[in-house]
């Protein structure tokens, strides 16, 4: 029986819009939620003593790990842009599956093997998020769809590294075989959640109306798209490329940052500081759902981005200066980084298609700048193992810090004046007013 004729596919479509709104956003939600239980619990470890060829063991699986999650993020501009609706929820139970496998490897290999399996961990994972979003996109909830499944990945990584050291410190389990044992509490129900998402219907004729038809995009097709907005997007890239790495390094040495500011042993310790920030950051992507037009609400997630950046430098101001404790800095910079990070992995090319009116997919631009971003984020790891190899990882994140907040703001704004400028293009060619984009769809860009 396909999707579109089971009975809870058919109570969806005709369920009240708040109805359907929460269940997409649980299934989606704890979909990822799930996902993150295979990617992040090994970094709660601190694995002190261990090097590997020169490296801290800690950081060469963090990058080992990277490298491969990295190559799922390039392999998924094709795979994500490309894959049919039938198939996705199989994919997305094989590349869980293989994820497990490779953790049980982590935990029996000799210790020089180690890191070759947190990489074939990595290697299947970076192409979740976007099969997720493709059942969520293009829809008129999808701000609030995509705000409740971005939550997932601020909130799962603090629950599941605090879920790996409680196994460690209560239960015993080796900071080893740890990873894995986290991994296999969260597979029923990955494999319950993503049931629950594969019964999403279609969007309807009205979310197509509103958002713009999405449909699997060919090889020439996402190269056409990318250059009709090369400039912004470029810029828009280069941003993300500094904010995933400043992410991923305050994601995966967050137990040594607390370490190093006196914060030692104290179990949700995680939990304390990025909980309150998936709240509110999840507020701020769903307050732009209740923006219909499409031009401010893109103009809206600018703002909220730019905002996130400017903080940043702000709350590492007042941390230096005394005026705020550790942890308030730590939930400062969470917030920052997120506010500006969630957007790019939701909202903003959502209302990028939406506003210009292109029948294109979002899950592309995503995968672009993910590929992009990660990629960035290796660099500055290796940099900080090498080159910064004597500052410490505190120093080093404080420096990172203002570098964030210089590129960011000054791209940021840019590319807000050039979306701004493509969008009113946009109305324009279809004579309305300027300032509302809910205009009749461009054409796609052409066929191979």
């Amino acid at each position: 029986m396909s999707q579109n004729q089971s009975p809870v596919s058919r109570w969806l479509e005709k369920a009240p819009s708040s109805v359907f709104t929460t269940y997409a956003v649980v299934a989606a939600f704890s979909v990822y939620f799930c996902m993150y239980a295979f990617r992040k619990p090994f970094s709660a470890a601190e694995y002190e003593g261990l090097a590997w060829f020169g490296l801290t063991f800690k950081g060469a699986a963090v990058l080992s790990q990277l490298i491969g999650y990295v190559l799922s993020k390039y392999v998924g501009v094709k795979v994500c842009s490309e894959i049919t609706r039938h198939r996705r929820a199989g994919f997305m139970i094989a590349l869980i599956f293989m994820a497990e496998a490779a953790l049980l490897l982590f935990a029996v290999l000799p210790p020089s093997l180690k890191i070759l399996a947190i990489f074939f961990n990595g290697l299947p994972l970076g192409m979740i998020w976007g099969l997720v979003v493709s059942y969520l996109e293009g829809r008129r909830t999808s701000d609030i769809l995509l705000a409740g499944l971005s939550c997932s990945f601020i909130m799962s990584s603090a629950v599941v590294k605090d879920i790996g050291r409680w196994l460690m410190l209560d239960m015993s389990v080796s900071q080893f075989w740890m990873p894995f044992v986290t991994g296999l509490m969260f597979f029923i129900p990955f494999l319950l959640f993503t049931w629950m998402l594969n019964q999403l219907p279609e969007p309807s004729e009205a979310d197509i109306k509103a958002r713009v038809k999405r449909e699997p995009m060919n090889g020439r097709q996402r190269i056409d798209y990318y250059m009709r907005f090369f400039f912004g997007m470029t810029l828009l890239i280069i941003v993300y490329t500094v904010l995933t790495a400043f992410r991923d390094i305050r994601d995966n040495f967050q137990a040594d940052i607390f370490a190093a500011l006196g914060y030692t042993d104290e179990l949700g310790i995680f939990s304390q500081s990025d909980i309150p920030v998936s709240l509110i950051v999840m507020g701020a992507m769903a307050a732009l759902n209740w923006i219909d037009d499409n031009y401010w609400g893109l103009m809206g997630a600018f703002g909220i981005m730019i905002f996130g950046v400017l903080l940043l430098a702000g709350g590492t101001i007042l941390f230096q200066m005394g005026v705020i404790s550790g942890m308030a800095w730590m939930i400062l910079t969470g917030l920052g980084s997120y506010l500006a990070y969630v957007p790019y992995n939701s909202v903003l090319f959502e209302r990028i298609v939406a506003a210009t009116r292109v029948v294109s997919t979002a899950v592309f631009t995503i995968y672009v700048a993910d590929a992009s971003g990660y990629t960035g984020a290796i660099v500055t790891l290796l940099l900080q193992d090498t080159v910064f190899a004597k500052v410490s990882r505190l120093e080093f994140f404080i420096g990172l810090n203002y570098v964030m907040a210089g590129v960011g703001t000054v791209l940021l704004i840019v590319s807000a004046v050039y979306f701004s400028r493509k969008s009113r293009e946009a109305a324009a060619a279809a004579q309305i007013d300027p300032e509302s984009c809910n205009s009749p769809v461009q054409p796609a860009p052409s066929e191979a």
